[in-house]
């Protein structure tokens, strides 16, 4: 008989606890300025808190805030506490502009409740934070913790392991039959025993939790090991050796009831996708309302200054490597669209009076808004190149198509990072095309976000830009 067992993520207390304490500091300062006020909270101001908990507790789904380890350094984790709150504020204020319930509450105590309520929220993370290192340097909570496997992905195990106290995990050693030896990490892991040595402290109850770091090509070593464990009761972790591989986006799933890992896969699937395509929508829309006007007066301009359309559609490669036409406010004299497509250069000569000032201020990028209400496009992803670069680049730069597993973007990481402009060198194309990579890997609306407001300066900076 068959029997399908599903992988489960393992949920921490810290992972229940975290949106509990969030919550109450919420609803808590709510409490704390209405009294400061001289009133109560009363049915509507419990709502309003209630419906802000919820608003909070899923943006922060979408920021990442909602798990440490998503979170990373303090520093990184305040900077998305106060962006999750605003971005409950703005959700809260819309909510109060429809239901017009907003008037029933006094400014000073919105104003006071905005301040406080992130402040309380931090100062409930630290405190958190404090008692569970305190709990962990009593050896309350903790546990001892071997890995099987002293080679790359052993180190950057216990690199993890030490780098996120919260896990609660104190390293025991690490145990292996042969050492994959490193000139340029001599003492930072040492060898405590072989294989046989950590079966034998497991079963003494030495050990609390096995991390099995060996190569997918030792399935001897690995089999042997969960042979002898079972003789034990030692919880026992494989680390899958997929750091040999690409990895694009990789997340657990399930293939009837058989568990599998994805290494390429497109990252905005579900829920994700749809709140960026609600955003692209809603941002382009506004952008291209406000920008009504000066596209109006470009399009005037490079119609009367040089002969030719107002618009070049180019061809261009988007989601999944179909082609897609890209709009662009004309800026050369020529319009390259064929197998062979020459970038700009510096002081180009194909480049007219107008087009000069359109690609320095970016400006003729505008009409790809209209790719983005089309679909074809997102506001944020991988630049899209010409289709005869793709065809070029394609075979000189490993994992170069993995850049289309998402929508193309008016700008991207790779822009924001000093990949802007002409890729005359591989060594460029190769630097860009990783930022792309890293940015699919780490997608997030907050990461959107940030790329945006940092496309303002770039802009204004005007860097590689001709």
């Amino acid at each position: 008989m068959q029997i399908r067992t599903p992988i489960a993520t393992q949920r921490r207390w810290w992972d229940v606890l975290q949106p509990t304490l969030d919550a109450a500091a919420v609803m808590a300062s709510l409490t704390v300025v209405k009294w400061c006020d001289g009133g109560s909270v009363d049915e509507l101001a419990m709502a309003m808190g209630l419906v802000a908990v919820v608003a909070f507790l899923l943006i922060s789904q979408l920021t990442g805030f909602h798990r440490r380890s998503d979170v990373g350094t303090p520093d990184r984790e305040m900077t998305r506490l106060v962006a999750t709150w605003t971005l409950t504020v703005m959700a809260l204020a819309l909510l109060g502009f429809a239901t017009r319930c907003g008037q029933h509450f006094d400014r000073s105590v919105i104003f006071a409740w905005i301040v406080m309520a992130p402040a309380m929220i931090g100062l409930g993370r630290m405190c958190q934070r404090i008692v569970q290192h305190g709990m962990h340097r009593r050896g309350v909570g903790v546990r001892r913790v071997a890995i099987a496997g002293l080679n790359d992905l052993g180190r950057q195990t216990h690199r993890n392991i030490e780098s996120d106290p919260s896990l609660g995990l104190q390293m025991v050693g690490f145990f292996d039959d042969r050492i994959e030896t490193r000139d340029d990490d001599p003492c930072e892991a040492t060898l405590t025993g072989s294989l046989s040595d950590l079966v034998a402290r497991a079963r003494s109850g030495e050990i609390d939790t096995i991390m099995i770091t060996l190569p997918m090509r030792a399935e001897d070593r690995i089999r042997y090991l969960l042979d002898q464990l079972s003789d034990s009761t030692v919880s026992v972790y494989i680390v899958p050796d997929f750091f040999v591989f690409e990895l694009l986006h990789s997340q657990w799933t399930s293939v009837g009831g058989l568990p599998a890992v994805s290494v390429f896969e497109n990252p905005l699937f579900g829920v994700d996708g749809v709140v960026k395509r609600v955003a692209d929508i809603a941002i382009a829309t506004a952008a291209l309302v406000t920008a009504a006007l000066p596209m109006a007066a470009i399009a005037f301009a490079v119609k009367f200054t040089s002969p030719g359309p107002v618009f070049f559609r180019q061809r261009r490669y988007g989601l999944d490597g179909k082609e897609i036409l890209v709009w662009k406010f004309r800026s050369m004299r020529t319009c390259d669209n064929g197998p062979v497509v020459k970038q700009a250069t510096k002081d180009d000569p194909r480049i007219t009076r107008v087009g000069g000032v359109l690609r320095r201020t970016s400006l003729d990028e505008l009409p790809q808004l209209f790719n983005v209400l089309e679909g074809t496009m997102s506001l944020v992803g991988p630049r899209p190149h010409a289709a005869a670069h793709n065809e070029q680049y394609r075979s000189l730069i490993r994992g170069y198509m993995l850049r289309h597993k998402v929508k193309p973007g008016i700008t991207g990481l790779a822009q924001v990072n000093g990949c802007r402009g002409e890729t005359e060198t591989l060594d460029k194309m190769e630097a860009r095309v990783e930022w792309d990579h890293r940015y699919i890997r780490s997608w997030s609306l907050w990461l959107d976000i940030k790329i945006l407001i940092q496309t303002v300066g770039v802009v204004l900076k005007k860097d590689a830009a001709y």
